[in-house]
C-alpha cells in the first residue's frame, strides 16, 4: 500500500472520532480512558495537541523533556489542562485534517495514533465500533513498523493474523484475532489481549504486560 493513501484514511478516522466526541455527555469527558491516569478529555487533548505546534515549538518540547516520550506528551498536554469539553471539541473540529507531526509519513502517524486513542476512549465507555476494512488494513500495515509505537519490536518472531480483514504479517507462532485487537497488540497494549488466540500468545502476553506497565 502506498503511503499516499494514508492521509485520506487519517482524515476519515479523525472525522469518525469527531462524530463520537460530539455525542459525549459531560460526565463521559471526565471518565477514565485506557491510558493510565488520563481521562477521556486528556486523550482528546493529546490526539490533537501536536497539530498546533510549530516545528520550533516541537523541537523545544523534545529538548525540555530530554527526548523522553512520556514527558514530551505531558509537556504538550499541559496547555490544555483547563480546557472545557467545548474547547476540546473546537480543537478536534479544527484538526480533522492533520497538521504538524501527526501529518508525518503522509498521515500515517495521525491514522494509527488516532485509531488507537479512539479505542482508548470507546472501550471504557462501552461504545464499540466497526472500522472500515480498508482503513483498518492501512493502519495495521503502517503500524507493523511504526517506530513511535515500536510495532516491529512488539510483534517480533510472531505471525499476526487479522480474522476480520485480509491482513497478516510476520512469521513464527501465530496470534489471531480482530484487526482492532491486533492493532492494539502491535502498539504494545494489553487491553484487547482477551480477544486474541493462538500459540503466539505465550510470547506476546508478557510483552504486552511489560509494555502496558511502562
Amino acid at each position: 500500500m502506498a503511503l499516499d493513501d494514508l492521509r485520506d484514511h487519517a482524515v476519515a478516522e479523525r472525522a469518525d472520532l469527531l462524530a463520537l466526541l460530539e455525542q459525549l455527555a459531560p460526565e463521559q469527558w471526565s471518565a477514565p480512558s485506557l491510558c493510565p491516569q488520563w481521562r477521556v478529555r486528556d486523550v482528546v487533548a493529546h490526539v490533537y495537541s501536536y497539530d498546533e505546534l510549530s516545528r520550533a515549538d516541537l523541537a523545544r518540547s523534545f529538548v525540555r523533556a530530554k527526548l523522553i516520550p512520556t514527558q514530551v506528551n505531558a509537556a504538550c498536554l499541559a496547555p490544555y489542562a483547563n480546557h472545557t469539553p467545548e474547547q476540546l471539541l473546537a480543537l478536534a473540529q479544527r484538526c480533522v485534517h492533520p497538521r504538524g507531526l501527526p501529518a508525518g509519513f503522509k498521515g500515517g502517524i495521525a491514522l494509527v495514533d488516532g485509531m488507537i486513542h479512539h479505542q482508548d476512549i470507546r472501550r471504557p465507555l462501552g461504545l464499540p465500533r466497526t472500522i472500515a476494512p480498508d482503513r483498518l488494513r492501512a493502519a495495521l500495515e503502517f503500524a507493523k513498523t511504526a517506530p513511535v509505537i515500536r510495532g516491529f519490536w512488539h510483534r517480533r518472531g510472531l505471525r499476526m493474523v487479522a480474522t476480520d480483514v485480509d491482513w497478516a504479517a510476520g512469521s513464527g507462532p501465530e496470534v489471531r484475532g480482530p484487526g482492532e485487537a491486533i492493532l492494539l497488540a502491535i502498539a504494545g497494549r494489553n487491553a484487547a489481549v482477551g480477544e486474541l488466540s493462538g500459540p503466539g500468545l505465550a510470547a506476546l502476553g508478557p510483552r504486552l504486560d511489560k509494555a502496558s506497565a511502562a
